[in-house]
């Protein structure tokens, strides 16, 4: 990646920051901010980059910035640079989430050296994977990968489980495509790739898709397309925290974000089936349903990718970094 250094950050904390932008976000939002001094960087929630309707608490925004101080982690590790992060730093701010040391003293994490390589493979696979099995030892090398971060990746594996999960989906695609206002929040993060964020469209069909999405209500016909997903998906996973606070959302990106670099590495890409966590009351529905004493926090469908995709857009690194 050719680098445009940023100005007053070092070249090899630009790096390191180049690789924590690249994280997963709802809807593409990239709700995450950096301040930078010397080797000491501050994560900041973007609260102007938020979505009210579709996450409503800003528990997916803080999932989101946990995968970026994931990123963040690995690639300093591959730098050779030992990471101590603070949460809840106590500041006086609300929207402030970590704070992370860079130092040359000590020795460098090598399991998540080894991930990052996999920062800039890992993509959203919306599409069908392909009919191939996961292997009981990459299963396993996942779940291993949310633990390591205070999570669980609970694999669903019985049919009916599967079968109710996947019906969850679709009642929480019925309910968020019945409301105008989550449509008109989806419609105004439909960007061309030129913009750098949001949900790509081509430019000249993107208004036209955009009048679409906020004026029918297209919920019937996406929540049938993503049951067959849910339910055609190599493995489909929950991924849970036992508390709900917003450290415990952060520890849920970081382990997020450790599972996907982690699948990438084996192969593997996922996309997100989030409806039944996004829509208040069929939270506790997919907790029973999925059999977890704690909070789920993530629905995962991972396999093997049929085809390569493009990575999706970014904003500049200026722009998210002080």
């Amino acid at each position: 990646m050719a680098l445009q250094v940023t100005k007053g950050i070092s070249e090899r904390m630009e790096t390191v920051l180049q690789n924590a932008v690249l994280a997963p976000s709802s809807h593409n939002t990239q709700p995450w901010r950096f301040r930078v001094a010397g080797d000491r960087v501050w994560l900041y929630a973007d609260p102007i980059r938020a979505l009210p309707v579709n996450d409503p608490e800003d528990r997916e925004l803080t999932i989101s910035c946990g995968c970026a101080l994931m990123n963040l982690r690995v690639a300093a590790a591959a730098a050779g640079l030992v990471t101590s992060v603070t949460i809840d730093p106590g500041e006086d701010d609300e929207d402030l989430l970590a704070v992370v040391e860079l130092s040359n003293s000590g020795v460098a994490e090598d399991e998540e050296a080894e991930l990052f390589s996999a920062i800039t493979e890992r993509r959203t696979y919306r599409k069908r994977f392909e009919n191939r099995e996961v292997s009981a030892s990459v299963l396993e090398t996942l779940a291993g990968a949310a633990e390591r971060e205070g999570a669980q990746l609970r694999i669903l594996k019985e049919t009916k489980t599967r079968e109710a999960v996947a019906r969850l989906v679709g009642e929480g695609d019925a309910a968020q495509w019945d409301n105008p206002s989550w449509r008109r929040e989806l419609a105004a993060w439909m960007h061309p790739r030129r913009e750098g964020d949001g949900l790509t469209v081509p430019w000249l069909v993107g208004p036209v898709a955009q009048l679409v999405v906020r004026t029918f209500d297209m919920g019937n016909g996406v929540a049938a397309k993503d049951t067959e997903l849910a339910q055609e998906s190599p493995v489909l996973a929950v991924l849970g925290t036992e508390q709900d606070r917003i450290a415990d959302w952060l520890g849920a990106g970081q382990a997020l974000e450790r599972v996907l670099l982690t699948a990438c590495r084996n192969g593997l890409q996922a996309s997100y089936l989030n409806q039944p966590i996004q829509v208040a009351s069929l939270r506790p529905r997919l907790q029973h349903a999925t059999g977890q004493s704690g909070f789920p926090q993530i629905l995962l469908r991972l396999g093997y990718p049929a085809e390569a995709l493009p990575a999706s857009p970014r904003r500049n690194l200026e722009a998210v970094v002080d």
